[in-house]
């Protein structure tokens, strides 16, 4: 992969809206395809805005009417917003492309991060993403004084935190000791180039998350690492330890082209005489 450009647009009180940073992906992303510039990754923060993906069920939306931007990667609903630190990376891989294997070398970088600032992450089988496991299930505390065997969650598909209390919360799934995701990641591809990228949770008001179903997971919540840390961490402080760890993963990786399994053609059956 060739050397990698970063582009710091804008953070605290300078925070890129998001319709201003998507123009801008576009713009880098066309240029990146014509060869004008090296892979770029894009970092900021964004003011207060819900996004959806392509995926998105209308049920995952706020309940009361919340305006959320409808884009064109992948995932579902999430936030984005003050103490997340957003990065778009702009990347012309092999065809055809190996849109897996570019998650996992995002989700690689951002685990090495929390790593770096004493947070054990790790990634969960079919979800996405940066996450901070919880405890077994049989040591996590009961919910309004109910054992975890009248946990609605556990018979009910379509059950939904936000009409049932904070104690369901994603903001509060670190008090629960439940899995909470600490990094989002929502991408596409097109003509080979990735677009969109990663949200890091850094010291953001969470609670934001409580008004919709979060990459659609009704059984897990949200993380910080501030609030895993018990201490203030600023973006300041993490932006620089990421962009190291994703020049390392990225610059470094050994871009292949998605294999492509064949079927068999079988042989012809000569016509009988």
């Amino acid at each position: 992969m060739s050397e990698l450009r970063f582009v710091r647009m804008g953070f605290g009180a300078e925070a890129v809206e998001y319709q201003q940073a998507w123009d801008e992906q576009r713009r880098v992303h066309a240029a990146r395809f014509a060869d004008e510039i090296s892979d770029t990754v894009l970092l900021l923060e964004h003011p207060p805005v819900y996004t959806a993906g392509r995926r998105t069920d209308p049920s995952e939306r706020p309940l009361d009417g919340t305006p959320v931007v409808d884009v064109d990667r992948g995932g579902k609903i999430t936030w984005h917003g003050p103490g997340q630190l957003v990065g778009y990376p702009i990347l012309k891989l092999p065809r055809p492309v190996d849109v897996v294997a570019h998650v996992r070398r995002l989700e690689e970088a951002l685990i090495r991060t929390a790593a770096e600032f004493g947070v054990e992450t790790s990634r969960v089988e079919g979800r996405s993403g940066v996450w901070v496991l919880g405890d077994p299930v049989e040591q996590r505390p009961s919910l309004g004084g109910l054992s975890l065997d009248f946990d609605p969650r556990l018979t009910d598909d379509e059950f939904d935190p936000r009409l049932n209390g904070p104690e369901y919360a994603p903001s509060n799934a670190g008090q629960r000791r439940e899995d909470r995701k600490l990094a989002a990641i929502g991408i596409r591809v097109a003509k080979g180039v990735t677009m969109h990228g990663f949200a890091l949770n850094v010291n953001p008001d969470n609670t934001w998350f409580d008004k919709i179903i979060p990459c659609g997971i009704r059984d897990a919540g949200v993380a910080s690492l501030a609030n895993e840390l018990g201490r203030d961490v600023t973006i300041e402080d993490v932006a620089p330890v990421l962009e190291k760890h994703l020049r390392d993963v990225l610059e470094n990786a050994e871009l292949k082209p998605r294999e492509i399994e064949r079927e068999a053609v079988p042989a012809s059956v000569p016509a009988s005489a």
